[in-house]
């Protein structure tokens, strides 16, 4: 796919739930062998669920590509970090921005940002013509672990259901910190459906 195109989401975003709140969480090597065998081409940004993007650092600083696509929001996961120059300010005022400095790294806390981003998400998309742009350096790991817990906690999917419905739209591989970070999420979530 040539690096200025955006992939389009298309159909109705209604995917199986867990069948019951007891589902088991694939491991993370399972996880893995999913991610390994996504043949999605690579591209720049893609629209993974109705209005919400991921992609990398290069079309961040695209403001004119950004506003081209209707961009509201901009959520930076690697604020703060080399090369990303991303601020309130270089948006102006068309665009809402919300940092987080988080390291691609396995050690990284990235699930102490899991409801926070959340919720910006969730604001965003419900105000009307809201449209979301997600990003790290890549695309790759960072942002893709923060729309997942966002798919977990507001569309009740599970991290399987979750990760495959963005894999299908998006070439995405979070590094294996994450991922268990996010199946422990989303054990947490399926507990807290029981109560």
């Amino acid at each position: 796919m040539a690096s200025n195109e955006v992939t389009q989401f298309s159909g109705n975003p209604t995917f199986p739930r867990n069948s019951s709140p007891n589902c088991s969480t694939p491991t993370v090597a399972e996880l893995e062998e999913i991610l390994r065998n996504n043949r999605v081409p690579l591209s720049r940004i893609d629209e993974v669920w109705p209005n919400l993007y991921i992609g990398d650092l290069t079309v961040a600083l695209d403001r004119f590509r950004l506003w081209k696509l209707g961009i509201t929001h901009v959520l930076n996961a690697a604020h703060k970090q080399i090369a990303s120059s991303g601020c309130q300010d270089f948006y102006g005022t068309s665009v809402d921005y919300y940092g987080i400095a988080a390291q691609d790294l396995p050690n990284f806390d990235i699930a102490a940002h899991f409801n926070s981003a959340s919720e910006y998400i969730y604001r965003a998309l419900d105000i009307l013509g809201g449209k979301v742009f997600v990003h790290c350096t890549f695309g790759y790991s960072r942002s893709v672990s923060l729309v997942l817990a966002y798919l977990m906690t507001y569309h009740h999917l599970s991290l399987l259901n979750a990760l495959k419905t963005v894999a299908s739209h998006r070439r995405i591989f979070p590094n294996r910190g994450f991922l268990r970070q996010l199946r422990d999420f989303d054990t947490k979530l399926q507990e807290e459906r029981i109560v």
